[in-house]
């Protein structure tokens, strides 16, 4: 979505394109050396530019440690830093590699941690041919021979102009890296030297390693009870030998039809084709043990992918088969495998990609995706859909593309590296795009066009990403009014919030438009900004190759920047080929290589509104002439600090010194898991819930009680509905915020709902004004998980509650004499992914409570705020047709004060028909009660609890 042909009109000119074909050229006409081993002393560690992983606070929690080639032990040659594109080092993480030509060359990495498994990024001449070529180095642990690692440049190596080609004659070479990735056999304890180390140079004449992620990768997971298995079930092959597309796809069919999950087991499996999934989880023991891969080998366009149904008149345009019609599917989970692709070329309109179709009320859950042409190309509409926890690498075209009427979906604690064209994407056209959302993802080397981007949308979320190092024809965050089907209700509108993201080596030079493209752009190529405000708040950008920010192709409105940082800027802070209207507050520009910091030929068509802070990027005279060389290297070399905003407005009393003193109070956390954040452990509101990212121990939240209080006592929280859980957690405590001390040690903290799932740990007594509760594991969930951390002092006279105080008000008027439940406080024995207990009572029958799955009986509890009439409940499920008829066996009970349950209406099954609009109405002996609890036993739609409406009725 990169090729900038229209609007400005463009010269295409390369000034490097004879520079390049001479080093393409080099490389190609090498013939094979005679390798001889190679003595001398290794190249020392060198300090190179910022990662994206020095950030704290931002960006993806990944599983692995990431080391640059260039930083360690080596006796090859130190390539870069350059960001010209179509050089070997530009398209280098850092702009720097390694690169290796003679046999016993090597690049050693020292282990920081325990690591089992390396991820290496690599670089192998194309062949004469343009297919690319197959070699072999080796791994190896403190000299020792691990195993002999396969490496090929099938995957990279492209030509020409958009969407280029594979033809090493043609100009414009790119897309120059692989990675592939080994399990060493063994556990590698901290201190092991790990070598990559060229044994052969007969297949291929040099080997430039550019980094590694050294990872320890658990145990595959356990099969679950009660699933459908693809291989023992089903019959498909493990070692990939034949083709198991059809025995996938009657395994999903099968575990829809059950209402079961599918399991796919350790493996390798070929697929042909895509397998659709609707209504279904598909899981795997892990993505280093599940490894889908493959494609036809005759019919091209078909290849390896999971994909929900297309939408009649949605995105997807092209021809339909019958089991691909009529979507969206709905209520799939995908998680814990690999698709791992053979895709070698772009082909625009071939659906080659590892994600498809259009998936409602659905969840990605880590995936690795990897040599896909797109990791995930949603096309709606759709609602309701997120990709979390993922590594999505190496694609011919985006990362991940959200198209045509997405709606209230994300992309979250997930690494993109390597894509060939935006890395995340939502691009509303014809349909709007509303309420999506790009947080906490880190993103390394984006090959064309952006890091983030919205072509159109309304009230999108772009917050607390890391980005570093974008090639051409784009930039780090664009927000864009481009591209076909734009325009009007599908424009850029609405409330954007794009807030304390930290872009690293971000923007380029285009190669057709012949200027450098900014960090932070804004076009209106399509129509003028109207009616949306673009909020950009606490953020860094660091180190541009051109300029830090940039308007061009049309009148922009409604910007406003506050508290933006830009350290470092190859030619200008502000690049304005456009006239818009921007407000400024504490906006400082440092080391811009420009002495003039602004180009601006619009004069005052660019309006400038200045609040207070602003620094080193305004001028009166700004400069108009021919575009400068940019220079580069002229930004921090450590990172700047990027403690998060405070999450409630500073008090404007002193905090209270008795009581629960983290009441209101700021929260930090080391991370969160969408909109689970660390806010809500000080809300007041024990129904509300932090949880980090997943499978990312050890995890903290911290609490600022604004100044020093004594402190003898934390009470932990979860919400009154979860199941028992144990929790390993520690607390500790500070009186500056950087020196803290152990108050009490880790150990495992039971919260059972027979004791309103609290937990109250006695602390030494003392003055400390942070206080920090860092959790190592979880019985019930992969993360850790606080409703509440209240902190008591000396002064607490009394206890707090031992239960759950009531999460809304009592009632100072009768409830309503129509459904008594609606709005009322209501907990529940769990639920799935967003799907919570409040659904039920929130008047709206579209959404929707679902319990955990496969782990029958699930109730709801409402709390009608004071003993009521009752004598009928209705239940309802969303009217949409697309809810197939389902019964659900189930009970209703009451009690008077919430702890004895009498049955009101004894089980049975009641079948919810959208024919009758998915209701039903359940009747019983008129009682009196203030609680109403719906306890479900069975599903014949799906393996959990599912309620829209829980009304109640005392006639």
């Amino acid at each position: 979505m990169a090729n900038h042909t229209t609007g400005t009109p463009h010269h295409l000119r390369h000034p490097t394109r004879a520079l390049l074909a001479a080093i393409a050229a080099t490389v190609l006409a090498a013939t094979t050396v005679t390798a001889i081993a190679v003595t001398g002393t290794a190249t020392p560690a060198s300090a190179a530019g910022l990662s994206p992983f020095d950030i704290p606070n931002r960006g993806a929690t990944v599983p692995f440690v990431e080391q640059e080639a260039e930083e360690t032990a080596h006796n090859g040659t130190k390539i870069g830093p350059d960001r010209r594109y179509g050089t070997l080092p530009s398209e280098a993480s850092g702009r720097e590699a390694v690169t290796l030509d003679a046999v016993g060359e090597y690049v050693e990495f020292t282990l920081t941690a325990p690591a089992n498994a390396v991820t290496f990024r690599y670089s192998l001449p194309d062949s004469p041919a343009g297919t690319g070529r197959d070699a072999a180095i080796d791994l190896r642990a403190n000299g020792a021979l691990l195993k002999s690692v396969p490496v090929t440049s099938r995957y990279g190596w492209y030509y020409g102009g958009y969407p280029f080609n594979n033809n090493p004659g043609d100009t414009n070479p790119h897309h120059l890296y692989d990675e592939t990735r080994a399990l060493f056999g063994s556990t590698q304890p901290a201190g092991t030297k790990i070598r990559l180390q060229v044994s052969s140079t007969a297949q291929s004449p040099t080997f430039t390693i550019d980094l590694a992620d050294f990872e320890l990768v658990a145990p595959a997971i356990t099969k679950p009870s009660g699933v459908l298995d693809v291989v023992t079930d089903f019959g498909a092959d493990p070692s990939g030998a034949t083709d198991s597309t059809a025995k996938f796809q009657a395994a999903v069919d099968a575990g829809k039809a059950q209402g079961r999950a599918v399991w796919i087991p350790t493996g390798t499996f070929t697929l042909w084709d895509h397998v659709v999934v609707d209504g279904v989880t598909l899981r795997g023991a892990g993505p280093w043990y599940s490894v889908l891969g493959g494609r036809h080998p005759t019919e091209r366009n078909r290849s390896v992918g999971i994909y929900g149904k297309y939408v009649p008149g949605g995105g997807y345009t092209g021809p339909v088969r019958a089991h691909e019609a009529n979507g969206p599917s709905r209520n799939v989970t995908l998680r814990d495998f690999a698709i791992i692709g053979d895709i070698r070329e772009r082909v625009d309109d071939d659906q080659v990609n590892a994600l498809g179709g259009a998936m409602t009320n659905s969840v990605v859950d880590n995936l690795w995706l990897e040599n896909t042409k797109v990791g995930a190309w949603m096309d709606g509409p759709m609602d309701n859909f997120t990709i979390r926890n993922s590594r999505i690498l190496d694609q011919t075209a985006d990362g991940v593309n959200f198209h045509t009427g997405v709606t209230n979906s994300t992309v979250t604690n997930t690494f993109v590296r390597n894509t060939g064209d935006d890395a995340l994407a939502m691009w509303a056209q014809s349909v709007p795009n509303v309420n999506n959302s790009f947080t906490h993802n880190t993103i390394g080397v984006t090959l064309l066009a952006n890091h983030l981007v919205s072509y159109g949308g309304r009230d999108i979320k772009i917050t607390d990403n890391v980005t570093a190092d974008s090639l051409t024809n784009g930039g780090g965050i664009h927000v864009a009014n481009r591209y076909p089907g734009v325009q009007g209700d599908t424009a850029v509108r609405g409330t954007w919030t794009i807030a304390r993201n930290t872009l690293i080596r971000n923007g380029n030079s285009d190669y057709n438009w012949n200027f450098g493209v900014g960090a932070i752009w804004f076009s209106a190529l399509n129509e003028a900004f109207q009616q949306a405000t673009i909020n950009i708040t606490d953020t860094d950008i660091l180190d541009s190759s051109y300029a830090a920010l940039h308007w061009i192709e049309g009148q922009t409105s409604g910007i406003n920047l506050t508290n933006v940082r830009i350290d470092g800027a190859g030619t200008y802070a502000l690049q304005v080929q456009a006239p818009s209207q921007v407000s400024f507050t504490n906006v400082r520009a440092t080391n811009i290589a420009q002495s003039n910091p602004m180009h601006n030929c619009v004069g005052g068509g660019f309006q400038i509104t200045q609040g207070s802070g602003n620094s080193g990027w305004y001028t009166p005279t700004p400069y108009c002439g021919p575009w400068p060389n940019p220079q580069w290297g002229g930004g921090p070399t450590s990172p700047p600090p990027t403690t998060p905003p405070p999450t409630t407005p500073p008090p404007t009393t002193p905090p209270p010194t008795s009581g629960n003193l983290a009441l209101g109070r700021s929260t930090t956390a080391t991370s969160t898991n969408q909109s689970y954040t660390a806010a809500n452990v000080v809300d007041g509101n024990a129904a509300s819930y932090w949880e980090s990212a997943n499978n990312a121990f050890p995890q903290s939240v911290t609490v600022d009680l604004g100044a020093s209080r004594s402190v003898d006592r934390v009470v932990l929280k979860l919400p009154s509905g979860w199941e028992q859980r144990t929790q390993t957690l520690s607390v500790l405590g500070s009186t500056d915020g950087s020196a803290y001390t152990t108050l009490a040690s880790s150990a495992g903290r039971v919260f059972a709902p027979g004791t309103g799932n609290t937990v109250s740990i006695g602390l030494p007594s003392g003055d400390r004004r942070y206080l920090r509760v860092t959790v190592t594991g979880n019985t019930g969930w992969p993360a850790a998980q606080l409703s509440e951390v209240e902190v008591y002092g000396g002064t607490q006279t009394t206890p707090p509650p031992t239960t759950p105080p009531p999460t809304t008000p009592p009632p100072t008027t009768p409830p309503p004499t129509g459904n008594l439940a609606a709005g009322r406080s209501i907990t529940e024995t769990s639920h799935s992914d967003v799907y919570a207990a409040p659904n039920a009572v929130d008047g709206n029958a579209n959404t929707y409570w679902e319990s955990a799955n496969n782990a029958f009986p699930q109730s709801l509890t409402v709390d009608l705020g004071a003993d009521r009439s009752v004598s009928r409940v209705v239940l309802k499920l969303p009217p949409s047709s697309a809810w197939q008829t389902r019964t659900q066996t189930l009970a209703v009970l009451g009690s008077t004060n919430g702890s004895t349950f009498a049955t009101l209406k004894g089980s049975a099954g009641y079948s919810f028909n959208p024919a009758s609009g998915n209701t039903v109405t359940v009747t019983f002996t008129a009682t009196t009660q203030r609680y109403l609890r719906l306890t479900v036993t069975g599903n014949s739609g799906w393996p959990a609890g599912q309620l829209s409406e829980f009304e109640v009725y005392s006639s």
